[in-house]
């Protein structure tokens, strides 16, 4: 087994070593994707120094692959570049109409930007901020105004047909705590029923919950149906008492936009000692609007480490659109965030013919780039002023983020920033590798088959071969 071992190591150092566009994939790549069933055809290998203008190794690199999550690389890169690591996103609050002491005889304007990290806690400091204002009593309406992105019949379903699913909350110009519910169970055997609550709490919002089951706990999700919309939570089925206490995250995808939004602006509001007269409804700031507080985000070098490291789609969706919004100077959707980033590529003399962007996240059928355009775009990253701003918000091999469990007691630990991606039949890895030699190299793997998910042995394979011996 030692001999077979060290045989193969010769054979990755050789192979790296005289690698060009025709070499095949190292030995233990190729034999890592035969033990999995995937033929080489369905993989794409680009890895290049980022201090050389040819790769050291490709195999099937202009080949356009499905990169899952990884094409979060493009999204974060572009925005870093076009936006600035210190950029933020703002929220606004205004008044219209008169005030007479803490009460505004008028309406409450709220504008968004595209905040992707408009938690509960920052939303909550920022109504803070229009108490202080003083403002108490809102005699009028609560009016949001979405228009930095524009309108479209974004269909959760669409992707795995799961709306539930909280990755699959589309792009919202006032995203309010990536507008997900928690519902948490706890089981009364001595009363024969399921407590139920949400995270966060909303007043006047009935609950119903599902009953209790006996047995064990098993698929206790798959057990419940949901069914939640503006006027309450319904958990129809079983919750079994040998679950305990659970939590479930979801997509209150029945609930409009809106309607999230007025049952947590209303249950802070009121605990802030705030009132709210009239309706919550859809608008734009009118020109005699007077501003009274705003709040901004973090900075981008700070949510892109969310969306890379936690791999992160619905922030992913919000940047996409932000490019579009602050580049182009227009109400964004997908395509004018996309049409941003091909033209920032096309200016970086990176042709991508084959790239195809959906939505920024990589949470797509049809999102396509080259091992060869991402290798590229990667070493033009290390050599951007903002690299270490990227660079830092990849996943450290073997200590977080999604790599965390990754080749955790290999010499590659902590050598390695690299981005994952995983759909049904698709994996992916993309980052940058600090090789035993001090050598820093851009590394990609994107394979695409029935059998991906038997892929992780041929990736760490590449990446304990490039540290070896790059």
């Amino acid at each position: 087994m030692r001999i077979l071992t060290r045989l193969q190591a010769a054979l990755c150092a050789f192979l790296v070593a005289g690698a060009s566009w025709a070499q095949p994939l190292p030995a233990t790549v190729t034999g890592a994707l035969k033990h999995a069933g995937i033929p080489r055809y369905a993989s794409a290998v680009y890895v290049q120094a980022v201090d050389r203008e040819r790769p050291l190794l490709a195999w099937n690199a202009h080949a356009p692959f499905s990169p899952a999550s990884t094409m979060k690389l493009v999204t974060t890169d572009a925005a870093l570049e076009l936006l600035g690591p210190s950029f933020f996103w703002t929220t606004g609050a205004y008044a219209s109409g008169t005030r007479d002491g803490d009460v505004l005889h008028g309406d409450l304007i709220i504008k968004g930007s595209g905040d992707p990290k408009l938690v509960i806690e920052n939303f909550w400091l920022f109504l803070r901020r229009i108490r202080a204002a003083g403002i108490r009593e809102i005699d009028g309406d609560l009016i949001l105004d979405r228009s930095a992105f524009e309108p479209d019949d974004y269909d959760p379903s669409a992707f795995d047909q799961d709306p539930l699913k909280t990755y699959n909350t589309g792009p919202d110009a006032l995203l309010l705590n990536y507008e997900a519910l928690g519902l948490h169970f706890v089981p009364d055997p001595q009363h024969g029923a399921v407590q139920l609550s949400t995270d966060p709490p909303f007043a006047h919002f009935p609950l119903q919950p599902p009953a209790l089951g006996s047995g064990p706990c098993g698929d206790w999700r798959g057990q419940l149906q949901p069914q939640i919309d503006g006027a309450g939570a319904r958990i129809l089925g079983d919750y079994p008492a040998a679950c305990g206490e659970r939590s479930w995250y979801l997509h209150p995808y029945q609930m409009s936009d809106t309607r999230y939004f007025e049952l947590l602006f209303r249950n802070l509001w009121r605990e802030l000692g705030g009132s709210l007269t009239g309706t919550v409804r859809a608008g734009v700031l009118p020109a005699d609007a007077q501003p009274v507080a705003e709040w901004e985000s973090p900075p981008l070098a700070e949510v892109i480490r969310d969306i890379n490291k936690f791999s992160n789609n619905v922030m992913a969706k919000q940047l996409l659109l932000t490019l579009g919004n602050q580049v182009l100077g227009v109400p964004a959707n997908t395509e004018r965030g996309a049409a941003a980033i091909k033209v920032w590529l096309g200016a970086k003399g990176i042709d991508a013919p084959e790239l195809v962007i959906e939505n920024g996240a990589g949470l797509s059928r049809v999102a396509r780039i080259s091992a060869a355009t991402m290798g590229r775009l990667l070493v033009d990253a290390f050599h951007s002023p903002a690299m270490p701003e990227l660079m830092g918000s990849l996943p450290l091999v073997g200590n977080d983020g999604t790599m965390r469990h990754r080749l955790q007691n290999e010499p590659v630990a902590g050598h390695a920033h690299i981005k994952t991606g995983s759909l049904a039949e698709v994996r992916a890895i993309a980052g940058y590798m600090l090789a035993a030699s001090g050598k820093r190299y851009a590394v990609v793997f994107f394979i695409n088959h029935a059998n991906a998910d038997a892929a992780p042995a041929a990736e760490d394979a590449l990446l304990e071969c490039v540290y070896e011996h790059g």
